[in-house]
């Protein structure tokens, strides 16, 4: 679904909260978006700017289903299939587009005062590479001047595609869902996220100054320059600073805006950061897991930064399924410090169930993995300088030598409604 239509389709459900009094790109706007995470806003009144802004718009994961137009618990089966499954979008000539003349006529927030300065948070990089073709991938970008960012680039595929050359990209701000949701998606080099994300929901891309993009609300046209400036601090997933560090300087050459746009802000550390990033990495995990065992779900959860904790349930089979569904998952997603797995009667989307599982499934001497290597650059309480960290996989499933239904709960002596008596 277009970024767009899916906010008329969010008003058109009542899931839409519109802010029509007057608010500030500094501080006012993030701070709201703060205290009603997880419910769709759109601010139609921003002061010293024609565009509104748009956010929280896929906080949940129920929000991003309907994004895709998909049930919620289809997600990872969708996600799997189109990993699987890609197909290459169409390409078309752009209509509707307009110039706009620099980076000071977009909306764009100035999130904490302890931030580096005005962030974009919500560009997705279009990169194309002679030999890999086509990427997309989520860049943090802090404002430098009207016509110039600093971007956090981490060493992977567009990092690749600049060691090999790459000069002229695009940056898109409000794309379509289903570009939201694949551009967070690791994969192969070769592969195209832009294909995956049409295989999750079609779309197809627009030519725009000799650049095949998704139809986005917002697109620049940027060229990587040879200047390091120091990017951050910027809160990231774990809702911590991140430490400012030398990062590679674009410029903005030309910015096209769609008649009408809306600018799609994304609010650091926020539920909408946290399921864009953290909900592409369960299908990976399950992957991984299916290989060792039967798997039956995958969560990463929130109260882990939807990031560093994930919850496996598999159907046990053999004694040793629970150690390897651990080491199984830590491959599906390196950056994870800790992995719980459990029995498939457990929901992993009720940490009240897997606590549970934990005190009456569990014996620390015996169903631990501990291992230490490269974690999250994320995580705070890692080695600063290599990474390494403490990984743990919690063993949660029922013994097989021991009376399975000495630990499960019992069912309900009788089957009511509680209507007939109330």
């Amino acid at each position: 679904m277009q970024f767009h239509k899916f906010i008329e389709y969010l008003e058109e459900k009542g899931k839409l909260l519109k802010v029509r009094k007057e608010v500030s790109v500094e501080y006012e706007i993030s701070t709201l978006m703060k205290m009603l995470d997880g419910k769709p806003l759109l601010f139609e009144n921003v002061a010293g700017y024609e565009m509104p802004v748009a956010a929280n718009v896929c906080s949940s994961r129920s929000l991003l289903a309907e994004g895709l137009g998909i049930d919620e618990n289809n997600l990872i089966k969708k996600m799997t299939e189109a990993i699987e499954n890609p197909i290459e979008p169409e390409v078309k000539k752009a209509e509707g587009y307009k110039e706009i003349k620099s980076l000071n006529d977009l909306p764009i927030l100035l999130h904490y005062p302890q931030d580096g300065g005005k962030y974009i948070s919500s560009a997705i990089v279009i990169a194309n590479d002679a030999e890999y073709g086509l990427n997309a991938s989520y860049h943090r970008m802090m404002i430098i001047s009207e016509n110039k960012v600093v971007m956090r680039v981490l060493p992977r595929d567009f990092h690749k595609y600049i060691e090999r050359g790459l000069k002229e990209f695009a940056i898109c701000i409000g794309n379509p869902i289903s570009v939201a949701i694949a551009s967070a998606i690791s994969v192969a080099t070769e592969i195209n996220e832009l294909a995956i994300a049409n295989s999750l929901h079609p779309i197809s891309l627009i030519e725009i100054d000799g650049h095949a993009v998704p139809e986005s609300e917002i697109i620049m046209i940027a060229e990587v320059t040879d200047e390091m400036h120091d990017e951050g601090p910027f809160l990231d997933l774990t809702e911590t600073f991140d430490i400012i560090r030398k990062q590679r300087v674009a410029k903005v050459k030309k910015i096209y805006a769609k008649e009408n746009a809306i600018y799609h802000a994304l609010l650091p550390g926020g539920l909408e950061h946290k399921t864009l990033m953290g909900t592409p990495k369960e299908p990976t995990i399950f992957h991984e897991v299916s290989k060792v065992c039967e798997v039956k779900d995958v969560y990463i959860t929130p109260g882990g930064c939807s990031w560093l904790h994930g919850v496996v349930s598999i159907k046990k089979k053999h004694e040793e399924d629970g150690k390897k569904a651990i080491e199984a998952a830590f491959r599906g997603h390196k950056s994870m410090k800790h992995v719980f797995v459990v029995d498939d009667d457990i929901d992993v989307h009720n940490w009240q169930q897997i606590e549970w599982a934990m005190a009456t499934r569990f014996q620390g001497s015996k169903d631990m993995v501990i291992k230490r290597e490269k974690g999250s650059s994320l995580d705070p309480s890692a080695d600063p300088i290599t990474r390494e960290t403490t990984k743990i996989g919690f063993d949660l499933t029922i013994p097989l030598d021991k009376e399975k239904e000495n630990f499960k709960k019992p069912d309900l002596p009788m089957k009511l409604n509680p209507d007939d008596y109330l």
